[in-house]
Parts: structure tokens; sequence; C-alpha cells
């Protein structure tokens, strides 16, 4: 039995195709004639477009099209266009229409799976890093380039998204990739074409290390940006709180009242209770009730 390769990450596969159906961001960018153009199709039909335009022009001996190549003293002069149009215009060649088949079929995969705006954003970093590399080069000596579809780095993406797909020949896609990456590498060390190897492994590492990224297997490092420390400000010495005294009860002023009571108490304990007359007894009893009245717990 042929041993199955896992092709994907279920869980991310199944989050990524959720709704992929009444997502936008899945559906084809426009319909020609009944059938769906998705964005790898409209790279592909811009590339065919231009490839006619350069035939038509003669190539890159054209003086037009030569403003439009990478040159790296160029673009460090000031000439930044040519960081956009380096690859738009190709020869026509059979290399050429097999990187768009590659593209068509390829890149239709991933954006299947990823959707058109994660497509884009990979197609453009394929697209744009290598002259970004090249400049950096030029700072040391001069490079230039003309014509990049970028469909090996492409077909590097679907390897690592989908590796144990079977290609011709019943090879795995990721061992397809390998050997392509590996052949490659060792035609531009036999050429010495430096600029050749770098756009390659540039290409196909970004290649791979964006789909990594977005399969969650590789996390960028946080940056720890610099924050601003609030200004100290010396404040003046709080005044010491002074201990709180309690208040020394005063004694209440004896009124009319309280001294008739006084007296009577005084009256009873000389000569009894029953030496009180029924006047004085009724001022007592008010006295009393009086009391009670102010403090109810107190019999």
């Amino acid at each position: 039995m042929r041993r199955r390769y896992p092709q994907y990450n279920v869980c991310f596969l199944m989050n990524e195709l959720r709704d992929w159906r009444s997502s936008d961001d899945h559906q084809p960018i426009t319909w020609w004639n009944g059938h769906p153009v998705f964005a790898a199709h409209f790279i592909v039909l811009v590339y065919v477009v231009l490839m006619i335009v350069t035939a038509i022009l003669g190539g890159a001996a054209n003086p037009l099209l030569n403003l439009l190549a990478f040159n790296s003293g160029d673009v460090l002069h000031g000439q930044v266009w040519r960081l956009a149009t380096y690859g738009l215009f190709n020869p026509p060649s059979l290399p050429f229409a097999i990187d768009m088949l590659m593209i068509v079929w390829f890149g239709r995969e991933l954006e299947r799976t990823f959707g058109r705006r994660t497509f884009g954003w990979l197609y453009a970093g394929i697209y744009l890093l290598p002259p970004l590399v090249l400049s950096l080069i030029g700072l040391a000596r001069p490079t230039a380039y003309f014509g990049q579809p970028g469909a090996l780095a492409l077909f590097v993406a679907f390897a690592t998204l989908y590796p144990g797909a079977m290609m011709m020949f019943n090879v795995l896609a990721k061992w397809a990739a390998i050997v392509l990456v590996a052949l490659y590498t060792l035609i531009a060390i036999a050429e010495r074409n430096w600029t050749i190897l770098t756009l390659l492994w540039s290409t196909c590492g970004f290649a791979f290390v964006y789909v990594r990224f977005q399969q969650g297997e590789i996390t960028l490092p946080r940056i720890p940006w610099p924050r601003k420390q609030p200004k100290l400000r010396v404040l003046p010495d709080l005044p010491t709180a002074r201990p709180k005294t309690q208040p020394v009860p005063v004694a209440p002023k004896p009124t009319a009242a309280m001294a008739e009571v006084d007296a009577l108490l005084d009256k009873i304990a000389a000569s009894g209770l029953g030496s009180l007359t029924p006047a004085e007894r009724a001022k007592l009893e008010s006295a009393r009730d009086g009391l009670r009245k102010r403090d109810p717990g107190r019999s």
C-alpha cells in the first residue's frame, strides 16, 4: 500500500473553508461567458497581454521596455517605478507558458484555501521581494533584472500547504518542490548567476514562511516598543493631621424643674415617700415620664 501523507492541518483547513461559499473573499472577481474569473486567472491574463505587447515591441531591446526593467543604480537614483514594472513584460517562450499554467493551477488552489486577499498578499510579496533584495545588493554592486512571474515560488507555497498532493509520476508535491529548487540552485551555481540564486531562495523562502505563518506554525516576534514614562513632579508636603480629641462632656445647666425634682428627692430621703403631697407626687411622676421619653432604655 502507498503511504498517505497528511495534506494539511485539518483544523486550519476547516476554519478557512467554513464559510468560503458565502464569503466575498472567496468569490470570483468577475464572470466571462459563464465562467468564473478569479485573481489567479486575472494575473495570468495580465501577463499574457503584456507578453504580446513585449513581442510586438521587440523584447528587452526596445528603449521603452528598457525604462521599465529593474536596474539597481536607476532605482537608487529615484526611478522607483522599476520596482513594480520589472516583471510585467516577459518575452514569449516555453518556460513562460509553463509558468502561466503553474500560476493558474497552483495559484487557484492557494486562493481557494486562503481567500483572495491573503493570496494577493502572498503573490505581492513574491513579486516585490526580488527588486527590494536586489536594491540592497545594489548598494555593493550594480544588479539588473527583467521579467519574473514567480511561478516556482507559488508552487513551493502549494507544496507547503499540501505536501501530500500527488503530482506527475506519482511524486508527492513536497518532493517535487525540493527537487525543483535544488535543480535551479545547481543551475545558478554552475552559471555563476548569483542574482538568479538570490531571487530563487528569497522568493521560495518567503512563500514557505508565509504559508507556515498562515497555518499558525510560525509566529512573529513581538517588538518591545519603548513606552513613554510619565513625568514625575514633586508635590508639597501635606500638613500633618492633628489627632482628633473627643469633646469633654459638659454637664447640663440645672433648670428650675430639675431643682424642684432635686428638692423632692431630698425630702423623700429625709422624711420618706409618704411625706409628699399629691401635688408633689404628680410633679415627680411628670419628671419621671419625661426622663423615660428622653432615654427609653432606662427604667
